[in-house]
């Protein structure tokens, strides 16, 4: 599918100007069509043994694409429920104590800061944040790990690449990241990854991934455990985990949102990753310079898919927009509307931006 027909294949456009997909991604008509055909087959035949092979089958099929999508081996990846499960995995299992420091930076979503903050809270770990364009140069020698977004949530800053080189495991927030951008896990040198599938995969709410890099994955105790994180869930109190990445599953994906996140992202994959991220990049620079344009001052950003920008009253104007049909959200405690660009957008999206925005 070329990247010209991609709009076509989100409902959406036909009402709205979607430029939210930082928050929820729009959800194609194919998607939409997998999970009402699972929904209507398990109605039809019920849900017994074949159920849960057919549930088996989507889970790892999903787990093969989000792979792809981080550029890793399908045994290094856990399906998880949403990006913040993946991030407290990592670093509720790390067990880390008093006297010792975890490294984040000031741009960071409340996702992350939950797993932090029960951290500092329930294991007297010490929480230290530094600038988000420095966090490398911040780690000491009290920093066991450093847990931070690979795209800012809030400015569309991409995390500087010597962060590779830190001493101490790295957690990437990939929230902002997969599906909007290029992602190499191993290029980018991060221990662990966690994403979200309902954003830039364009996938249901309840779907992300988590990658953990077999080195960490061995430091990593696994305090949840549940049917589907067992190598053989019949041997009862004896049985043990998942050696690979399914140790640290979700305990319950449905059927129906597995069907619908795999057509999801199989959308995107027909499309192409390398044409999907040069275009969203290039009509994300686009915009920057007609918001500027317009009067407004731009946030700091890199080549991302984010475009945050000055509103005199963010909340209210995001309001007003949406009853203009056009989607978007307001940053807290910031004075900045947040315009996610995908390569579904077009100029039309950006025309009834502008024409919304009060001088």
């Amino acid at each position: 599918m070329g990247i010209e027909a991609l709009r076509d294949q989100y409902p959406a456009f036909e009402q709205v100007a979607y430029l939210n997909a930082g928050t929820t991604g729009p959800l194609a008509a194919d998607a939409a069509r997998a999970g009402r055909e699972q929904l209507s087959l398990e109605a039809r035949r019920g849900r017994a043994g074949a159920h849960f092979e057919r549930r088996g089958e989507l889970a790892e099929q999903l787990r093969r694409a989000y792979a792809r999508a981080l550029a890793c081996e399908p045994d290094e990846v856990a399906l998880t429920t949403c990006t913040s499960e993946g991030l407290a995995t990592v670093i509720d299992g790390l067990g880390l104590s008093a006297g010792e420091e975890i490294l984040t930076s000031d741009e960071e979503h409340p996702g992350l800061l939950g797993a932090l903050a029960a951290a500092r809270e329930l294991r007297g770990v010490s929480v230290r944040s530094a600038p988000f364009m420095e966090i490398a140069e911040a780690v000491s020698e009290r920093t066991r790990l450093v847990a931070c977004s690979h795209v800012s949530w809030m400015t569309g800053r991409i995390v500087p690449a010597d962060i590779a080189a830190v001493d101490v495991p790295v957690v990437l927030d990939g929230a902002q990241g997969v599906g909007a951008v290029a992602v190499d896990v191993r290029a980018l040198g991060c221990d662990a990854y966690a994403g979200a599938g309902q954003k830039w995969l364009c996938g249901p709410e309840g779907t992300g991934m988590l990658y953990v890099a077999p080195q960490l994955r061995e430091r990593l105790t696994v305090s949840r455990r549940g049917y589907g994180t067992l190598a053989d869930p019949a041997a009862g109190l004896d049985a043990v985990l998942h050696e690979d990445g399914r140790r640290f599953d979700a305990f319950a994906l449905s059927a129906e949102a597995l069907a619908t996140a795999l057509a999801a992202i199989e959308v995107l994959e027909r499309t192409g990753w390398r044409e999907l991220h040069e275009r969203a990049a290039t009509l994300a620079a686009r915009l920057a310079e007609l918001v500027v344009a317009a009067g407004r001052e731009i946030a700091p950003r890199s080549a991302s898919t984010l475009v945050s920008f000055t509103s005199p009253d963010a909340p209210a104007e995001r309001e007003r927009l949406a009853a203009r049909g056009v989607i978007l959200r307001d940053i807290p405690e910031r004075p900045w509307l947040r315009a996610s660009v995908g390569a579904w957008n077009d100029e039309r999206d950006f025309e009834r931006l502008l024409a919304g925005l009060q001088p």
